[in-house]
């Protein structure tokens, strides 16, 4: 057997087993080397995920964005208009590269997405508006918008959806939030029946952050250090995730879906977020191996893509059958004394401050870009 059709048999029986393949990577030398579309011949991505870290490591590199920050420098444009005229121009040439997909599959795959600004991330009215703006730059019916699930993200994506406008909704850590943003979905998708909107071009997903959880959890287990702790490392992430799954089966099994699914409306489908192991001590196809279920997406770094295709052990649904022990696993970490609540506030809080830095970041990188080139970008 060929290395080539190893990779392609692992990442296959995921793909077959109801799970889209999504990379969460961009850059332009990406997409102008060919690596996405050859990832998307050979690899079964069928999607591609962006954030402002994402952009902050590729635009912060320069490589492949010279010809066009000069041409901005020239402009005279402003730090933040250069920043967006450089996002919005990958994420509008790999929805291109991903076209076909979205054709062959009505529009479910071939998405690629791309986050408001997130010093938005508590402003309803602004991300309202830059998610449509953004939608307008990019000017391709695949791209997917991300807005935070802040609370002042909630309504947001309501309005949004409502508008006609396919969102993913990010930074999702806690059961009580995502069962929210399902609200939040089904609540646009009836404003949009209400404006007579085609539900069936309307597409959503719903950005569960999967290793976060084990990061700061498993920390506290290690602090207190028993051998009643120390069992529960690397249980808890899981857990949260398949009890997602079980209320995504409960809401989009409701009477409210019933009305809108008759109407041609697509489910919001669960997206494995943050799916790369931080602790060296796990396998690095953990949370790929052990989040298979129908219906959902597994957003993955490149380095987790490639160890999935080299040795992940893709077995069958391995969330649906898992409910009574996650419920168990994370009534035992509360019985330790760790508040599942004040855990998902503080990487919510965290969540959307990591995005704030490595946005900051990239501003910067690009302002020393311009100025280098005799711009003085305010």
């Amino acid at each position: 057997m060929t290395e080539a059709t190893a990779s392609a048999g692992a990442l296959k029986r995921l793909s077959d087993e109801g799970v889209s393949i999504w990379l969460d990577d961009l850059s332009r030398r990406r997409i102008e080397s060919g690596d996405l579309a050859e990832l998307v011949a050979t690899r079964n991505v069928v999607g591609v995920t962006t954030n402002p870290s994402i952009f902050q490591a590729a635009i912060g590199s320069g490589e492949g964005y010279e010809e066009q920050l000069a041409d901005l420098a020239v402009r005279g444009v402003t730090v933040d208009e250069a920043v967006r005229m450089m996002t919005t121009a990958d994420v509008r040439a790999a929805a291109d590269v991903l076209r076909p997909v979205y054709d062959a599959t009505g529009g479910r795959d071939g998405r690629v997405s791309i986050e408001v600004d997130p010093r938005l991330a508590h402003d309803t009215t602004a991300t309202v508006a830059e998610a449509r703006q953004l939608a307008w730059l990019v000017d391709r019916p695949n791209v997917m918008i991300k807005i935070p699930a802040t609370k002042a993200g909630l309504p947001a994506i309501t309005e949004v959806i409502g508008a006609g406008i396919s969102v993913n909704v990010t930074l999702i850590f806690s059961l009580e939030r995502y069962r929210e943003v399902m609200d939040a979905y089904l609540a646009g998708l009836e404003k949009a029946q209400a404006a007579g909107r085609e539900l069936s071009a309307i597409h959503s997903v719903a950005s569960f952050f999967v290793s976060r959880v084990d990061s700061e959890i498993d920390k506290r287990l290690t602090l207190l250090g028993t051998d009643e702790a120390l069992a529960l490392r690397g249980r808890a992430a899981l857990a949260n995730a398949r009890l997602a799954y079980e209320a995504y089966e409960e809401v989009f099994a409701g009477a409210r879906w019933q009305a809108l699914g008759g109407a041609r409306a697509n489910r919001q489908r669960p997206l494995w977020a943050s799916t790369g192991v931080k602790d060296p001590a796990y396998k690095d196809t953990l949370y790929v191996d052990e989040l298979v279920a129908p219906g959902t997406v597994n957003t993955m770094p490149e380095a987790t893509l490639n160890a999935v295709a080299d040795h992940g052990g893709v077995q069958g649904d391995t969330v649906t059958g898992g409910y009574a022990q996650a419920r168990a696993d994370l009534a035992a970490v509360a019985r330790l004394g760790i508040a599942y609540d004040e855990v998902v506030r503080q990487l919510e809080y965290e969540g959307v401050a990591k995005f704030e830095v490595a946005w900051q970041d990239l501003l910067d990188a690009v302002t020393k870009s311009l100025n280098s080139k005799g711009v003085d970008a305010e």
